[in-house]
């Protein structure tokens, strides 16, 4: 009874936002054909939400309003859109074929628009509701890093560049992209300040990673992001004092006393603060199992540590605040260490499980010494087949060993859809972040509002009109294009966020109904679009013939297209 209750309430979950979402943006669409076909005297005989068996009618002057039982799609049924059909004379002022072309291309031509118009109604209404943006707050950053050297610290906060302010993190790196190459200016305001100081650096010109994009180039300054490393931890050795506590590695430290812990900054933070103290209380959250967690509390011994720490000639530039500093020494000592470097888990029978590499292995060389997560993946990714095996080095209970591993070629999935060949290992990280610090921005302006609507509505339709060329390219691939499942599952996701998110996807799916819909295929809008432009042209309409073929060619891509569609959505449910 509880597993049938689970999947039901799991269901729920699932159609009731799909049906919001596709009811809300079938309805629109279908309701400026019908205020148009209305304002220029064309009877409308069925408005529909839905297809197939009709459940539910209400009838009002001349038209039947219904709900169909399947949700996907909708109708508005005119008098006279058959032009086989036999119209008397005096019926045909309201007949849909009868009237001139230019009344025929508004029709069409309402449903679409009304999806881009309802779009600008949704952005704004975020606007006003309040969206959540990431704060522009530096994250963690690398001490070689040009933003490190600059003078930017974890924790800072950018409040302009170029003397242009900035708000949130998206408008920080527009500023950045857009400068190119070349020198740059940041107000910076450190933690606990109270004016910002002016940091000059430069950036650098990269390639653009973000193929919806129509630069090819894009500026980048080296080191800054707003990824705060996760409160998780890896245990050295078995002999450490941190395992001795308890603790293993991949454990996520939750809480220090009483302080609620997300980031290792917060827990280098909460550890020197209680520094004071012989002992403190901790809790962590170790996985059990796959998707399953346990919460436990321990204890961690300081004395000791704080001893070691004080006799350590250990430093680090992690951060401005020394009282950081402090408690990384401290975390350092008690045999605590980021979790970034040690393997998580291995791919069964790959390269590195095959070489003997094991799980709580520290890699800290490949070729040469490596110091983060992405120092390994770009040294064996550059591996090619004429080369000798990696000298692989790492740290088992604080124990040297050595290997040498000859990657294996693998396919990695792209966020294109894609998959390109790559050299790997076969080793996963431990290395998480914490959620990104974030604010509710809203503009309670209208004119701003609407403002901002409009502009996220261009961006948007900009955005999809690339992704339809990036296809035709080849540069997307065809995997990437999802159906009603995947339309589903954004829309159940979204929904359990907030009504922001979920008003931000209806408005991207509304302006790719928009596009959709006007593509010049036959039984599309665009497609009787193509037929009114050319009967306006020649004065005239093609032959029925010739529109038939068109239509029943443009039947075949439909449904070829959802067919396809339908098939990523089950792939991509089972892998």
């Amino acid at each position: 009874m509880e597993l049938i209750t689970y999947y039901l309430s799991q269901g729920l979950s699932f159609l009731i936002p799909l049906i919001i979402l596709l009811g809300l943006l079938i309805f629109v669409h279908e309701l400026g054909h019908f205020l148009v076909a209305k304002y220029f005297g064309v009877r409308v005989e069925v408005f529909s939400l839905g297809f197939g068996k009709k459940f539910f009618k209400y009838k009002k002057g001349d038209t039947e309003y219904c709900l169909s039982i399947i949700p996907f799609g909708g109708y508005v049924k005119m008098y006279g859109d058959d032009p086989t059909a036999e119209i008397p004379a005096e019926s045909r002022k309201y007949s849909f074929t009868h009237k001139p072309v230019g009344q025929r291309i508004g029709i069409v031509l309402a449903g679409p628009l009304m999806n881009f118009f309802f779009a600008i109604v949704l952005f704004t209404l975020i606007a006003f509701v309040g969206e959540e943006v990431i704060r522009p707050v530096v994250g963690d950053i690398a001490p070689t890093s040009r933003a490190y050297l600059a003078g930017l610290r974890s924790e800072d906060t950018v409040v302009a560049v170029n003397n242009q302010t900035v708000t949130n993190w998206t408008e920080l790196k527009d500023y950045i992209e857009k400068n190119g190459s070349g020198p740059i200016q940041l107000s910076v305001l450190k933690p606990g300040a109270t004016q910002p100081e002016n940091i000059q650096t430069r950036t650098d010109l990269v390639p653009n990673p973000n193929i919806l994009s129509s630069l090819s180039e894009i500026g980048e300054l080296e080191g800054l992001s707003f990824y705060f490393r996760a409160s998780e931890v890896a245990v050295t050795s078995d002999t450490s004092l941190a395992a001795k506590s308890g603790l293993k590695t991949g454990d996520l430290i939750s809480k220090v006393e009483s302080t609620e812990i997300t980031k290792w900054i917060d827990l280098a933070r909460a550890i020197a603060t209680s520094s004071e103290k012989d002992e403190v209380s901790v809790v962590i959250e170790r996985v059990i199992g796959k998707d399953k967690t346990e919460k436990q509390t321990l204890t961690l011994s300081l004395k000791s540590a704080k001893e070691l720490a004080a006799k350590s000639n250990q430093t680090t530039t992690y951060s401005h605040d020394l009282l950081i500093q402090k408690g990384h020494q401290i975390l350092m000592s008690l045999g605590f260490d980021y979790p970034d470097l040690y393997v998580s888990d291995l791919v069964p029978e790959s390269a590195a499980a095959s070489a003997g590499i094991q799980k709580g292995d520290k890699i800290v060389s490949v070729n040469g010494e490596i110091s983060e997560w992405n120092d390994l993946v770009k040294r064996v990714q550059a591996y090619t087949e004429s080369q000798p095996p990696l000298k692989v080095s790492v740290l088992r209970n604080n124990q040297p060993l050595s290997f040498e591993i000859v990657p294996r070629k693998i396919s990695q999935p792209q966020p294109t859809g894609k998959e390109i060949p790559v050299y790997a290992m076969g080793v996963l990280a431990g290395v998480s972040s914490a959620q990104p610090l974030t604010f509710v921005s809203k503009i309670l302006n209208p004119t701003a509002a609407l403002s901002k609507g409009f502009s996220d509505t261009i961006l948007w339709t900009k955005n999809t009109c690339l992704s339809f060329l990036r296809l035709l390219q080849n540069r997307v691939s065809a995997k990437s294009i999802g159906g009603p499942i995947m339309i589903g599952q954004l829309a159940s996701k979204t929904f359990q966020i907030g009504i922001s998110p979920f008003m931000k996807i209806m408005a991207i799916i509304s302006i790719n109904l928009f596009i959709l819909n006007l593509l010049p295929v036959p039984v599309l809008d665009g497609g009787h679009l193509v037929f009114f432009t050319i009967e306006a042209l020649r004065g005239a309409p093609l032959s029925m013939r010739k529109m038939e073929i068109a239509q029943q060619i443009g039947l075949v891509i439909l449904m070829s297209l959802m067919v396809l569609a339908l098939f990523n959505d089950v792939s991509r449910l089972f892998n």
